[in-house]
């Protein structure tokens, strides 16, 4: 990885291959790198600059998923050797649901001021993802595939697992069982439909993050659940807005961030 002229140039870096590069392109100020197959590090122009969303390594790519290619999105960030590498997991495909939701970029932009790698991708059916719909059973696959990804570009690096709705539904079930995973993020948990027992039995930290009016996941029915989740565990109830967190999205953020600073301390 270099610098010139204030902007990154991504290198691959597999081990006998030599450096393979693609010159940035500037758009909204983000620099797009694209035609790496791995993700390149950070290199500050000093060791003591803060970096924005604008200075960051910003990738598009294919993960090989179980029912075909997963696509995927990764912001990597300035730090050489992270503490905490994250996946956010988007709401329902067969109701438009992508990792381009609001609330997932919302989510994955919180993560990611806190100098959090963090990985998107869409669901087998979404988007360019090959595969179809499963219902949420392959599609634990799918999240699995995410895991094993991040798991090979930062190794040992524990991992937070994100969702809204359906992708926390399905993603939170797999990061309660698997050992990568150290942290979990639900948001708007649909549990009206949704078998989400596992979570009475995950001991993992949560941060359940609930629309006081979610037509899908009463306030009611996600207390109780709540209740009966075993600690560390943290509830954020949004006063006044649906499923979508219409209108305070930014108190999405607000949460994240807090629940984040208050593990630093």
């Amino acid at each position: 990885m270099y610098v010139a002229n204030g902007l990154f140039y991504a290198h691959h870096l597999a081990l006998g291959a030599g450096p393979l590069w693609r010159a940035p392109m500037m758009c909204g100020g983000l620099t797009f790198v694209s035609g790496a197959h791995t993700i390149g590090k950070l290199i500050p122009e000093t060791s003591e600059r803060n970096f924005s969303m604008a200075e960051v390594f910003h990738r598009s790519f294919f993960i090989e998923g179980p029912a075909g290619r997963l696509e995927a999105m990764v912001w990597t960030a300035a730090e050489r050797d992270p503490k905490l590498v994250a996946v956010v997991c988007h709401p329902h495909p067969l109701f438009g649901g992508t990792m381009h939701n609001k609330v997932v970029y919302q989510a994955a932009k919180a993560l990611h001021s806190h100098g959090v790698p963090v990985l998107r991708f869409n669901f087998r059916g979404a988007g360019l993802s090959e595969g179809t719909h499963d219902k949420g059973h392959g599609e634990e696959g799918d999240v699995r595939a995410a895991l094993d990804y991040l798991a090979a570009e930062f190794p040992g690096r524990p991992i937070l697992l994100g969702g809204f709705s359906f992708g926390a539904a399905v993603g939170l079930r797999v990061g309660c069982a698997d050992a990568r995973v150290t942290k979990l993020i639900g948001l708007g948990i649909p549990v009206n439909d949704s078998n989400l027992s596992y979570l009475r039995s995950c001991d993992k930290p949560k941060l359940i993050i609930q629309g006081g009016n979610d037509q899908f996941g009463s306030l009611n029915k996600v207390e109780a659940l709540f209740a009966e989740m075993p600690e560390p565990k943290k509830l954020v109830v949004v006063e006044g807005v649906d499923h979508f967190f219409t209108g305070k999205l930014n108190e999405v953020d607000a949460a994240i961030d807090a629940w984040l600073d208050a593990d630093q301390d």
